[in-house]
């Protein structure tokens, strides 16, 4: 597989702004996106860069800060988080590059599970969604068109919540199900689903571990996730292997779950990795993730809004790496920092852009 290599050409194109196209709008209006002049330094602005063509890239725009990406299987849709202030869940239209804000909405679809999430005090009021913000985020597949989204969740709690999301609508139907609230001592990033139920949490503050929750214990420290360094998180399809991407010493880190004794294999990726995201067919690990403006590892003082993209294919069981996509930074885009595959493309999402970009797959 060849690398794609890009210099810099100047802005990504816009296809369509999340406000427009043809994708049918929900029935409660979208929250507008922050306003121009709503940043934080190292985050671009929302909605000032220009949205004109660099190559055969595309870029859906204003958004605020889509840190993570899913794929609803059939590849027609992808969620979309948005980590910074005013930020939504984002559901992005495949085949017009579109966007349309589906959560938090002035009047969302809500159902608590109160047997499967007994800790939940139950779904954010008016003024709780008006703060809040998603970070990592994970779709487990569900039997038939309904499936799981799992969403970390920073605003007026610290949490874990939880959607059902139905794809035999058009668009697809989000409905609130949930939550996991957090210890206070931690903030997570990064979240997966556990077999026989439970989740699995990456942590940004607190501790070096990955934290395991299950309602019959609550949250406890995953064995061998120690100095991990933990941001992204993956899980196989059997269940049997955590993946945590250790993003501040550029590593991926690969655990045995419920192994005795526990089994835990480290690769050097050689840029810092944000996000993992497994394919649907459990084959191939997609790392993203910064390198300086130069391509080298990042030192400090940072420079966040010049650090180039790359993303890395692992192989789930001999953890061979190969390098696919190196870009540099693109004003209003960034760094990448997750990386999906839809069809032959590569979408790439970034936490301090305001755009999700979208380039032909490399061969």
């Amino acid at each position: 597989m060849r690398v794609l290599r890009l210099t810099l050409l100047g802005s990504f194109a816009l296809v369509t702004l999340s406000c427009g196209g043809s994708a049918p709008a929900p029935e409660s209006a979208p929250e507008p996106a922050p306003a121009a002049s709503e940043t934080r330094p190292g985050f671009a602005p929302v909605g000032v860069a220009p949205c004109e063509p660099v190559g055969d890239v595309q870029v859906i725009c204003a958004l605020a800060s889509p840190e993570d990406l899913v794929v609803l299987p059939g590849d027609e849709w992808v969620i979309a988080a948005g980590m910074r202030e005013g930020g939504r869940l984002q559901l992005l239209s495949v085949r017009d590059k579109t966007a349309t804000a589906v959560f938090p909405t002035a009047a969302p679809n809500e159902r608590l599970d109160a047997t499967t999430y007994p800790t939940c005090p139950g779904p954010l009021d008016a003024e709780q969604r008006e703060a809040f913000r998603s970070h990592g985020l994970y779709l487990q597949p569900g039997p038939d068109t309904v499936h799981t989204l799992y969403v970390v969740h920073h605003g007026a709690r610290e949490s874990v919540e939880v959607f059902d999301v139905d794809a035999g609508t058009t668009p697809p139907e989000f409905t609130w199900v949930g939550c996991v609230p957090a210890l206070s001592t931690i903030r997570f990033n990064g979240v997966v689903p556990l077999p026989g139920g439970g989740i699995a949490g990456g942590t940004v503050a607190g501790t070096g571990n990955v934290w395991a929750w299950k309602a019959d214990t609550g949250w406890l420290p995953i064995p061998g996730t120690e100095d991990s360094a933990p941001n992204g998180l993956e899980i196989s399809k059997d269940g049997r292997w955590l993946y945590i991407a250790g993003w501040r010493e550029e590593k991926l880190t690969r655990v045995s779950l419920d192994q005795t004794p526990v089994q835990r294999d480290v690769v050097q990726l050689g840029f810092r990795p944000d996000n993992l995201r497994m394919s649907l067919d459990g084959s191939v690990l997609f790392a993203a993730g910064h390198t300086d403006k130069n391509g080298q590892s990042i030192t400090d003082p940072r420079e966040p809004l010049l650090e180039t993209s790359n993303v890395s294919t692992i192989d789930p069981e001999t953890l061979e790496v190969a390098r696919i996509f190196e870009h540099p930074a693109i004003e209003g885009f960034v760094a990448s920092t997750t990386a999906v595959r839809v069809g032959d493309e590569l979408w790439l999402g970034s936490a301090r852009g305001d755009r999700v970009a979208v380039a032909p797959w490399p061969e």
